[in-house]
């Protein structure tokens, strides 16, 4: 179960700071997918709309992928921490592990034509699509992403689509 960082105000491990959710968990796939539908729950709580809500469920997915598999290498000694604030105008979510990190230059770009084939950076390139914000920092150990409470682009009159 997921840890807290600060005394436990219930079983399931969320904890409201500032109206904020933090979780600390191990790193294991079980506990991030457990996480991932609590703070699901807060966006749908919030009414966020069906394509923010598939956005923020997809690039959350990657996120907690990449702390447990890439970054801390599935070493359940190691911890992933999540923290999330969600508002009715947007959700922010902040993921760090302890991995060594990486440099997010230094990530292929998956869609040219001599990576096509290739796994990697595919997350993250889905991660910086659906989301409006991605911020990088703690040398590649922490990812901060922003998404807004927005129908899509050709219900609102006066953007592209």
């Amino acid at each position: 179960m997921a840890e807290a960082s600060k005394p436990d105000t219930g079983r399931d491990g969320r904890h409201r700071l500032n109206d904020h959710l933090r979780f600390i968990i191990p790193s294991d796939f079980y506990e991030g997918r457990a996480i991932q539908k609590r703070i699901l729950e807060e966006v749908e709580k919030h009414h966020f709309h069906e394509d923010a809500l598939f956005a923020i469920k997809l690039a959350l997915e990657e996120a907690l992928i990449n702390a447990i598999k890439h970054g801390n290498k599935l070493d359940k000694h190691k911890k992933v921490r999540i923290q999330c604030r969600v508002t009715d105008q947007e959700a922010e979510i902040i993921i760090e592990d302890e991995g060594p990190g990486f440099e997010r230059s230094s990530v292929p770009d998956p869609t040219s034509e001599e990576n096509l084939e290739r796994l990697h950076g595919r997350g993250i390139l889905l991660m910086e699509a659906y989301m409006h914000n991605i911020e990088w920092s703690n040398k590649g150990r922490r990812v901060k992403m922003v998404r807004r409470n927005e129908p899509p682009a050709a219900n609102n009159p006066g953007t592209a689509a």
